[in-house]
């Protein structure tokens, strides 16, 4: 069921987006009550998500140092440096860069795993990084809000609702991953409610995708031409980090299953994160939601086609291997 269910998940978001639009369009009452349900979907989402990472084997991550360093180096200098440098330089409104710059700063930590396995990856060391790669995002993200939004930006990402939101939906759901994947390694019940918890991450999602389009409407409305613009965005980065993994896994000399990995790594981005911070901030900004849902769509299509592309044309194996 749960392959079955990540198999069509571009599929099921879209579905689920298309709906949420006509709800907000025929029932907009009915779609401002549904919005008080976003906040416990994604906690949720995020808890089922985290419990899926390999939280207590964080140390196994630090094993193959040029992976490692390949990895770091592309989702935490290169890509942070070269997204930074071209929206700024973009005609875009304040709220639409933030809602960019937020979705394509950090790594994704979750789904890229099972990309980078459909994808003739290296899926065991996508395994040992994500916890690496959640607790750099964590690290990093105010430094970059300070860098390319501006002084502003890190008093917000300090500030009472961000905080708030950054301690009730990342670190209560992290905290509560870790203490059930502990308690995993030593009670058989504990493993099958991880078991369970990996079958809720798609059916949530595609709930807080339907619930935030259909309390969104009236920005998906205002947006509709300028989401035509930010979708030549995130297609140009999705083919931007799909080579930067090719030309970082040659550099450092790794393997082409890991330098696949690489690829699926930078394509892939952490909207489930950044998502609640988004939706703390203030009104004149609520359109980087929609910014930051709508390239989590593109991303999905996007890895659709990575899975033909990266294995078979970009990253083919070497003869004889």
């Amino acid at each position: 069921m749960r392959e079955e269910m990540e198999r069509y998940q571009s599929w099921i978001y879209l579905l689920c987006i298309v709906a949420g639009l006509g709800l907000g369009l025929a029932t907009p009452d009915l779609a401002s009550l549904l919005e008080g349900s976003l906040w416990p979907l994604l906690g949720g989402l995020l808890y089922a998500t985290f419990a899926q990472i390999p939280l207590v084997r964080i140390a196994d991550g630090f094993r193959d140092w040029r992976f490692l360093s390949a990895l770091l180096i592309g989702n935490f200098l290169v890509i942070p440096l070269a997204v930074g440098g071209v929206v700024s330089g973009l005609p875009l409104t304040p709220a639409i860069q933030a809602g960019i710059l937020l979705v394509l700063l950090v790594p994704c930590t979750d789904w890229f795993i099972s990309f980078t396995h459909l994808g003739k990856g290296d899926a065991a060391r996508a395994i040992t990084a994500a916890p690496l790669l959640l607790l750099g995002q964590l690290l990093a993200l105010p430094l970059y809000l300070w860098l390319f939004l501006g002084d502003a930006w890190l008093q917000l990402a300090v500030g009472s609702h961000l905080i708030s939101a950054f301690a009730g939906l990342i670190l209560a759901p992290l905290l509560m991953a870790w203490v059930t994947e502990r308690l995993a390694a030593r009670h058989r019940q504990a493993r099958r409610l991880i078991h369970g918890l990996g079958v809720l991450p798609v059916p949530l999602l595609a709930l807080v995708v339907l619930v935030i389009a259909a309390s969104q409407i009236s920005s998906v409305i205002e947006l509709s031409d300028v989401l035509l613009q930010v979708l030549a965005v995130f297609a140009a980065y999705l083919l931007f980090a799909a080579c930067l993994g090719k030309l970082l896994g040659q550099l450092f000399r790794v393997e082409v299953f890991q330098a696949r990995t690489l690829a699926f790594s930078f394509g892939t981005r952490n909207s489930f994160v950044m998502l609640p911070l988004a939706l703390t901030l203030p009104d004149a900004l609520q359109a980087a939601v929609v910014v930051i849902v709508f390239q989590s769509l593109v991303e999905l299509f996007g890895m659709v086609a990575y899975l033909a592309w990266v294995p078979s044309k970009l990253m083919p194996e070497p003869p004889g291997a």
